[in-house]
């Protein structure tokens, strides 16, 4: 049988194949197989690993001199093109310098590392050809960070995308904490840390578009700012950016008569869950528990039986209705969760003795943590005895499964309860920018530099979070995490060749079937 050699075309790309013909024994007929052979270079097949790895020059074309991290580029330079990002960059620096906040907005996504070694990673990817002999020394990054920092670039660069982006819909807001060692920035200031740490801190408001799933916006305040006054500020710029026909999804930390006045008073549309701080929150949470396992308020979400009562909740300075929420499965799983915790934490206080040198008060309440309301102790010789208490332990009970959503404009309580749900786009925005992007600890000194630093940390944000929309849509998130999928794409290379032309290595099945579904060509 003959064997014949032709060429495919994958992705732009031309490499050769041998076809193989055999007999099938089973069906009784001929059959082909393919066999790599190459890449097309000049008309014949080169395996470019084979040229790596060999002294000689098996290479029709040239010697290779160096191979260059490419592959984890091609998503990321795809959506930032898609986003508009680089043009909107472009309107706002010099090519040099657009082209290194693009290089430190890469870097954070495919490998953050400290700015001084910046120009290390530079130099080893691709960009270094793209863009060559860019300026990315420490000193360089810093005056460049504090220019943005200084200027209202960040500002002007949210302006663009609210605008390309056409956001006017559901926009989930919420607020977190940038902790530092730093004792020269003016913005670190103590205040409530929602990271738990005893450090001064820079607090930073986030807006995401939820249907595009993408932060469209933020904001950067002293540590000290309480979150009313960040909301003020939130919706005139807001209102600055043109954006008219929107919604704010809120967590409960924002439920307070301060918030709720501010945002009644703007004439905002909202959606919020209720804190059971207020006394009124308390009492209307007593007098729904009455008849909210009425019938009448009987419904199915998502084909799970939950109760929906409309409630109002009324004080002084407000009237706001909303809908008491009542789910018998989520009770169960709140009881069993809670009724261990109880058990265990009091397990935990009494099996272990009370230093001599400490006040037993003090040590009770460390090592009860948050869970302290729940017991009463006394002192027998150098331990404790705990008694749970009966009376809180039956009222926080008689509240599980059960939860409030206010808002303000007519929603009905499938699109309230919907639209909540899906607010932990923020949640997960902000675990993103802290862990994967690493912009924690902030090791800047200046403000200026801090708030360039977290500008370009926001734009790694929205590229990895479309990244990872994308990834949902073509149906890659069952095989890899963001993590793993540029991890199997920067095995592809960029050849540089003696002659000054460059290749790229042939690509694996596994590569070959990610680049496919995310429609890009090495």
């Amino acid at each position: 049988m003959m064997l014949t050699r032709r060429i495919k075309k994958i992705n732009g790309i031309e490499y050769w194949y041998e076809d193989i013909p055999y007999y099938d024994k089973e069906k009784k007929q001929i059959r082909h197989k393919s066999k790599y052979l190459g890449r097309n270079v000049n008309g014949e097949p080169v395996r470019v690993r084979d040229a790596l790895n060999s002294s000689e020059n098996i290479c029709p074309v040239s010697k290779p001199l160096k191979a260059y991290n490419y592959g984890e580029l091609l998503p990321l330079q795809w959506i930032t093109d898609e986003l508009k990002i680089g043009e909107y960059l472009g309107d706002l620096f010099n090519g040099k310098e657009r082209n290194m906040i693009l290089s430190m907005v890469f870097n954070r996504i495919a490998r953050p590392t400290a700015m001084y070694n910046l120009k290390t990673w530079y130099e080893s990817s691709a960009l270094s050809l793209k863009w060559p002999e860019l300026p990315l020394k420490s000193q360089n990054i810093s005056n460049l960070l504090s220019k943005v920092g200084d200027s209202d670039i960040p500002s002007t660069f949210m302006g663009k995308m609210f605008r390309n982006l056409g956001t006017k819909s559901t926009l989930i807001y919420d607020l977190t904490s940038f902790s530092s060692y730093s004792q020269m920035m003016n913005l670190l200031e103590y205040g409530y840390n929602r990271d738990g740490l005893d450090l001064p801190q820079i607090n930073l408001s986030m807006i995401v578009d939820k249907e595009k799933g993408i932060p469209v916006m933020y904001d950067i305040y002293p540590g000290s700012i309480v979150d009313v006054t960040t909301l003020k500020n939130t919706i005139k710029k807001i209102k600055a950016y043109g954006v008219e026909d929107y919604t704010l999804v809120m967590d409960r930390g924002f439920f307070s008569k301060g918030d709720i006045e501010e945002l009644l008073h703007e004439e905002v549309p909202f959606i919020m869950p209720a804190a059971m701080t207020l006394k009124s929150v308390k009492q209307l949470m007593s007098s729904v528990q009455k008849d909210i396992e009425s019938p009448e308020y009987l419904h199915k979400y998502n084909k799970k039986p939950i109760f929906v009562k409309p409630v109002t909740l009324e004080e002084k300075e407000f009237k706001i209705n909303g809908y008491c929420f009542y789910d018998p499965k989520r009770e169960i799983e709140e009881k069993n969760a809670f009724y261990s915790r109880i058990y265990d934490v009091k397990e935990k206080i009494e099996e272990t003795a009370i230093p001599g040198w400490r006040k037993a008060g003090e040590v009770f309440k460390e090592r009860a943590g948050y869970m302290a309301s729940f017991y009463s102790w006394k002192q027998i010789d150098d331990h404790f005895k705990i008694t749970i208490k009966k009376n809180a332990v039956s009222q926080r009970i008689n509240r599980m499964g059960k939860f409030f959503l206010f808002c303000n404009g007519e929603r009905g309580w499938m699109e309230c309860l919907t639209v909540y749900r899906e607010r932990d786009v923020v949640e997960k925005g902000f675990k993103t920018m802290k862990n994967d992007i690493q912009s924690l600890p902030l090791n800047t000194k200046k403000d200026s530099t801090t708030k360039g630093f977290l500008f370009v940390c926001f734009i790694g944000l929205i590229i990895r979070m479309r990244l990872l929309n994308i990834m949902k849509e073509k149906g890659i998130l069952k095989d890899y995490t963001v993590e793993s999928l540029l991890l199997e794409l920067e095995k592809i290379k960029k050849i540089e060749l003696e002659n000054g032309e460059s290749i790229v290595t042939e690509l694996t099945r596994k590569q070959r079937e990610i680049m496919e579904k995310l429609n890009l060509c090495a």
